[in-house]
Order: structure tokens, then sequence, then C-alpha cells
């Protein structure tokens, strides 16, 4: 039975002939797009995760004791068990600062599983209800209640842990019984994986002891600008009047990693470059042979009517087979890195936000466009030089 002629069919035979060579070049195309892929992946979700964990604060700007930047973003954005303090008369202090229109403040307190408490280690946060414009927005629409003595919300992610459910749950924490009534809707920042107490709690756990924290101290200041004004002037202003303060405006959340994802980035770039090259080079070598292989079928091809065009169309069809499966193998296969190497990075287990669906398709289709324009750049020189050639000349050559 007679196989239909079609230049794709024509293109895949020719492939067969040599399939060492064929695998050869797939697979630099696929450790290229492999690499790509996974880079991708990972500065697209670091740089995602603190962008939304920024905007998702609803603070403008926040104040945290001296020294204390990289703690607060340690808690903010990697959800991790850190504590500092600062005295509670800063509240009154900073009313002195124009251009603020809301101020609220949280109180952070550490837990440690068997010593003080009985969850896992997490942050605890003690909020002010009447003033809170931070935790509010992230209630379950069904907890319409303020919180009570005793009472404590639990973060997206903590819910799994402590295994939060239809029924309250009691645990303990610092001494003290808390009953579990609610879980907060996620809000794609660390405090996902923390417990929320109102802050008239904190007198019963300092009776307690188990706890650095001393009467009137607070944690961190979150503040909203009045519309219009900047929110670096205030920030510098804030630190300009109380040496004892660090300010942290809402866009600088993150710069400490965004500067080294940017060094990451850098050398990603760069090994993306050298592969790159390398491929473009492999490519141009072996279709730079397989022109010459083939040049007397193009002589006769040229010579029974074939134009110049239908020459580029069988090598570029050839090209781009090679290119679309070796870019489809290292998008599964750099998806897959992306995936499982995660676990074992700490930036990256501790980020709240994941990769979408859409997210990885748009990074598939950018690895497979880059992929193909690799594979299809080195191979011009070669397509281009034969394309040329006189159909005569070309029967001779072999």
């Amino acid at each position: 039975m007679l196989t239909e002629f079609t230049m794709s069919s024509f293109a895949l035979r020719n492939l067969k002939r040599k399939p060492v060579r064929t695998a050869i070049l797939i697979a630099a195309i696929a450790i290229l797009v492999s690499a790509l892929v996974f880079a991708l992946s990972f500065v697209s979700r670091v740089s995602s995760s603190i962008r939304l964990a920024s905007e998702r604060l609803g603070a403008d700007v926040l104040v945290v004791p001296a020294g204390s930047r990289g703690a607060a973003e340690d808690v903010l954005l990697e959800n991790k068990a850190k504590s500092f303090y600062m005295d509670k008369g800063v509240i009154e202090k900073l009313k002195t600062v124009k251009g603020i229109d809301l101020m609220t403040y949280q109180t952070y307190l550490t837990t440690m599983q068997g010593k003080c408490c009985d969850v896992p280690e997490t942050v605890v946060v003690a909020f002010n209800q009447d003033s809170d414009f931070v935790v509010k927005p992230w209630l379950s629409e069904k907890f319409g209640r303020k919180l009570q003595k005793g009472e404590a919300l639990v973060g997206n992610e903590s819910a799994f842990n402590i295994r939060v459910g239809l029924v309250d749950v009691d645990k303990v924490l610092f001494g003290n019984i808390f009953k579990m009534v609610g879980v907060l809707d996620k809000t794609g920042t660390g405090l996902d994986n923390a417990l929320f107490i109102n802050d008239e709690n904190l007198e019963d756990i300092m009776v307690k002891g188990q706890t650095d924290l001393k009467p009137g101290q607070i944690s961190i200041v979150f503040i909203k600008v009045k519309k219009g004004m900047d929110a670096y002037k205030v920030a510098g202003e804030i630190e300009d009047a109380f040496v004892e303060l660090d300010t942290m405006a809402r866009k600088d959340i993150g710069k400490s990693i965004i500067t080294t994802l940017r060094d990451i980035n850098q050398i990603f770039i760069f090994t993306m470059i050298l592969i790159s090259l390398l491929s473009g080079f492999l490519t141009w070598a072996i279709f730079s042979a397989i022109a010459n292989e083939r040049s007397r079928e193009v002589g006769i091809m040229r010579a029974v009517g074939a134009r110049e065009s239908h020459i580029v169309m069988v090598f570029l069809s050839e090209v781009i087979i090679v290119g679309s499966i070796g870019s489809i193998i290292g998008i599964i296969g750099g998806t897959a890195l992306s995936v499982v190497l995660a676990k074992s990075f700490s930036i990256m287990k501790s980020l709240p936000m994941h990769l979408t669906v859409m997210n990885r398709l748009l990074i598939g289709c950018i690895g497979f466009l880059i992929g193909n324009g690799i594979c299809v750049a080195g191979a011009l020189s070669p397509i281009r030089k034969i394309k040329k050639m006189e159909p005569l000349m070309a029967i001779k050559k072999e």
C-alpha cells in the first residue's frame, strides 16, 4: 500500500537515515530547553511570590525595631518563626509624622512544640481587632464576628498541620488553652502558616512566663499613607525622626531576596547563552554534514523541477521536527526538575505561591519557541548554501 507523500513524512524518513546523529541533536535541544524552563520556573515563582506578598499585606510602610528588617521579611515572606519587639509607645510617636492615614500593629510570638505549645513551630500573631486592616480582608465569610479571648484563627496552610476541620479544636499556646475557631482564606504570604489571636490574650500569656514578650511590647506597625503621599518619603521621615526604628516601603519588601535572585538570574542567563551557542553550533555542524551528504539528492530534485523554496522546505521540516521533539522533551524535563528540585531548595519550600497551569504553559511556550529558534538559526547557513547549488554541480559533487 502506497504511503501518501508529504513534506513531513519525507523529512522524517530522512532523519531516520542517521538515528544516532538525530538523537544527539534532539538531546542537545532538550537539555537547552530543560535548563531554560527550570530557570524560568524558579525565577518566576520567587518573583511572583514576593510581589504578591507585598501587595497583599495591605500596608504602604512597615515599621520594625532597628535591625529587624530581615526578621520581618522572614516572617512575612518565608513563614519562618521569629520574634522581635519594640515599645508600644512608638504608636503615639508615629502619630506626629505627617502623611499617615491608618496604623495597626501586630505582636509575634514563636511556638516550640513540647516546650510552650502543642502545635508545630510557627508564628502566633496577636493583632488589634479595632485598628486592623491586614487580617480582616482574609477572614472567611462564614466567620463574621470578632475573636473572643481564648479563641484563635488558623492560617490557610497551618490548618492542614493542626487538622482544623468542621469542628473546633483546642490547643495549648504558651500555657493557655485556645479554641481554633476558624481558618483564614489564603493570602499568598508567610502569614498563611501563622496562628492569629486577639491581643487581649497577651496579658494572660505573659503571666504564664513562657515567652520573652514584656508588657507594652509589639513587633511591627503597618501604615497606610494618605492618598497622594509618597510612601518612601513617609518612611524616610520616620527613620530620620526615630533612630530606634527601621522602615520598609511596600515595594522594598523582599529587596534582599530580589538582589540575590538577580545574581542567580545572571548566572542562569550566562549558562543559557553558553548552552544556546553550543546547541546552535552542534545544529550547524550536523546540518552541514547532512547538506554535504545529500548534495546529489538535492541536485536531482533541482534537475526534475524543484525550486529553491522546495529545498528549503525539506530541510526546514527536518529542523522543525528535531527542534519540536527536543523542545517537548525539554519542557517535560524542565518542569519535572522545577517541581522535584524545588522541594530541596529552602527558598522554594518556604514560598507561599506556586506556579499556576497558565504560568507553566507560558513558560513551556517560551521554551518551545526558543528551542526551535536555536535549531533553525543553526541550520540556516547550511540550508542557504545548498539551495544555491547548481543542479549539475550538485550531482557531480558526490
